[in-house]
């Protein structure tokens, strides 16, 4: 007969077998499929987590299951569902395998929304591991927004902006998520990423997890981490030839929203692609301990073809009718999940010198506005005098060097006379004169450029001093009003005047725009092909002659204005010149237009007032 203590002590050592047996293996997908769930606000499909709805996350989460790997990179596009899977790797390492745990993004406050914003409603939802995190209490240091305990370990979400939470405590798993966006140290500390692996010396069961949509070739870390690792992309069996192939965009069909076959060159649609066989197809299968995958959206069940067609139409749209290429970089980076060639963004003189055209007049229907461009030369000043239309749209009207010496009064009396007094007209008979010009007080002559544009101020001319502010990303063309000295020859101060700060990088991102627009209207540059008006070669080789490139200076990623070798860039400055004249008149296209119609020459200005824009004062002529 058994006794209660006979039946106590079996039932104790049941519990104590159960405790000591081994837990069922489990790889982070069986994990998220049995224990995950996605609430309304977390998911537009909410319900249990369901792997095989994108079936490419399978190999990427089940990764961090192989005792070989230490290190898994997952260069992607948006909206392919990584930082779910980074959550389910996370709440698997929470409940079935805990560890210390380190997650870095770019910077603190987007510490504080993933910890709000996603992790926190993760854990509330999925039951596994609402018992083993409480919520955050400020009064409890063991657990806050950014720092929680949990049974066997502990989880700290970081900014790669914050040295000191990147200093402190031995971690095994690492999830880095966006280090693209990454600041290039930590402080002084050093490389964010580098400081974060450190943390994981001690633990030879490590875990470093990357993850991140691409930004700039040859800057970009997810691109080098990629290509450390396995090269994965994810292919698909073509049901026509068997052929194996990832999925590329450059094959899509926009007429029909197919994707042709590699191989075969057979076409199916997007449905009929994603219910074929798949399969991650390494280019180095023999990285063993590093497994890196590439992912765009056309994969993504949770994205329409024709979505992504649309905003590559509308990127490239811009490109064609601005010559903007902001649009198509984030199309590469985030669609795409590709890195961005940066070939140097500028015109091509070639072009342009093609499309010069005979004008009927000196100054074509369509101009509304002129002004002029003056740089200060060692020997001589060089000028060009602009038409402006509606939208930006602009006439080269004459170029032109005054072979004078800077150094003597004549010159820049000769210079007020021409842009004073010059007439220039239309076919019909009508005519504009210079309503405005900027010249540049830099090189040798500054101090006589200041002594000009004092007795312009004087005389009411709009005729103003400028000095270019360049390499410096954020500032307006139109920058800052400033006060300036002008001495004698013994270096006495004599007198004062003003002039303008230009930011030269927002007047040439514009203008090289411009040059880029194809079709004659708002914001497309017309010159003229008569060989008197000076738009010969040189001139078009200088106009072209910078582009906008990424480069690291002094360890810091800038994106600057450099010019080609051997090459002047007068013709670009001038232009830059003339458009500031324009912003500093800040005119009425429509009254202006009004008064052409009605033959009005109006450009000699019969007021001046005084007016703020972008917080800065400066001259607007009323017209």
């Amino acid at each position: 007969m058994r006794t209660d203590l006979d039946y106590k002590t079996v039932i104790f050592f049941k519990k104590v077998a159960k405790i000591l047996e081994p837990r069922e293996k489990m790889l982070v997908s069986d994990w998220a499929d049995r224990y995950r769930v996605l609430t309304a606000g977390e998911s537009a499909e909410p319900g249990r987590w369901n792997t095989a709805r994108a079936e490419y996350q399978r190999e990427i989460m089940n990764a961090v299951n192989d005792p070989n790997l230490a290190y898994l990179t997952v260069k992607s596009s948006s909206q392919v569902g990584k930082t779910e899977m980074m959550l389910n790797m996370i709440g698997y390492y929470i409940e079935y395998e805990p560890s210390p745990i380190l997650v870095l993004v770019p910077n603190l406050d987007l510490a504080q929304d993933f910890s709000k914003d996603r992790l926190a409603p993760m854990i509330a939802s999925t039951g596994v591991l609402k018992d083993k995190v409480k919520a955050p209490r400020s009064k409890d240091s063991d657990n806050t927004i950014l720092h929680k305990k949990f049974p066997g370990g502990h989880i700290t979400i970081t900014g790669a902006n914050s040295a000191a939470s990147l200093a402190s405590r031995p971690i095994r798993v690492v999830l880095m998520d966006e280090i693209d966006r990454y600041p290039l140290s930590a402080g002084s500390e050093g490389s964010p990423i580098k400081l974060a692996e450190k943390r994981t010396t001690t633990f030879w069961d490590k875990k470093i997890i990357k993850i991140s949509t691409p930004t700039v070739e040859g800057i970009s870390e997810i691109e080098k981490e990629y290509q450390k690792g396995t090269m994965e992309e994810w292919n698909v069996q073509c049901p026509y030839c068997n052929v194996w192939q990832p999925y590329e965009f450059k094959r899509i069909h926009f007429s029909d929203m197919m994707m042709e076959c590699v191989h075969c060159h057979e076409k199916l649609g997007q449905r009929d692609w994603q219910e074929q066989p798949h399969k991650w197809i390494a280019a180095h299968p023999e990285r063993t301990d590093h497994r890196s995958f590439h992912m765009n959206e056309l994969t993504s069940p949770w994205v329409q073809w024709k979505k992504i067609v649309n905003e590559f139409k509308e990127a490239n749209e811009e490109f064609k009718r601005y010559g903007s290429t902001e649009k198509l970089k984030v199309f590469i980076n985030t669609a795409l999940g590709e890195t961005w060639e940066e070939r140097g963004e500028g015109a091509d003189e070639h072009e342009l010198i093609k499309r010069r055209e005979a004008y009927e007049a000196e100054i074509p229907q369509g101009v509304l506005l002129i002004t002029a461009g003056i740089d200060t030369q060692d020997d001589h000043l060089e000028v060009e005098v602009v038409g402006w239309g509606k939208g930006y749209e602009s006439w080269g009207i004459r170029k032109f060097c005054l072979w004078q010496d800077p150094a003597l009064d004549s010159t820049w009396e000769e210079l007020e006379q021409y842009i004073h007094s010059t007439t220039f007209h239309f076919q019909d008979g009508g005519c504009l004169n210079i309503a405005a010009a900027c010249v540049d007080t830099g090189g040798h002559h500054t101090n006589m450029v200041y002594k000009f544009v004092r007795d312009m101020e004087k005389k009411h001319r709009p005729i103003y001093g400028i000095k270019g502010y360049a390499n410096t990303p954020g500032i307006p063309l139109l920058y800052k009003r400033t006060k300036v000295e002008i001495k004698n020859r013994k270096g006495q101060v004599t007198d004062a005047t003003h002039i303008m700060i230009l930011g030269v990088d927002a007047g040439k991102e514009d203008t090289v725009a411009w040059l880029n627009v194809k079709q004659p209207g708002p914001r497309y540059c017309h010159f003229p092909s008569d060989e008197k008006a000076g738009y010969d070669d040189t001139y078009f080789k200088g106009l072209t002659s910078e582009e906008k490139v990424t480069k690291m200076v002094k360890n810091k990623l800038k994106i600057q204005w450099v010019k080609k070798s051997g090459v002047r860039n007068e013709p670009l400055d001038l232009r830059n010149y003339a458009y500031a004249a324009v912003e500093m008149l800040s005119p009425n296209w429509d009254l202006l237009e009004k008064k052409i119609k009605n033959g009005i020459n109006y450009m000699q200005p019969s007021a001046v007032k005084k007016k703020k824009k972008r917080g800065v004062v400066s001259k607007g002529v009323e017209i």
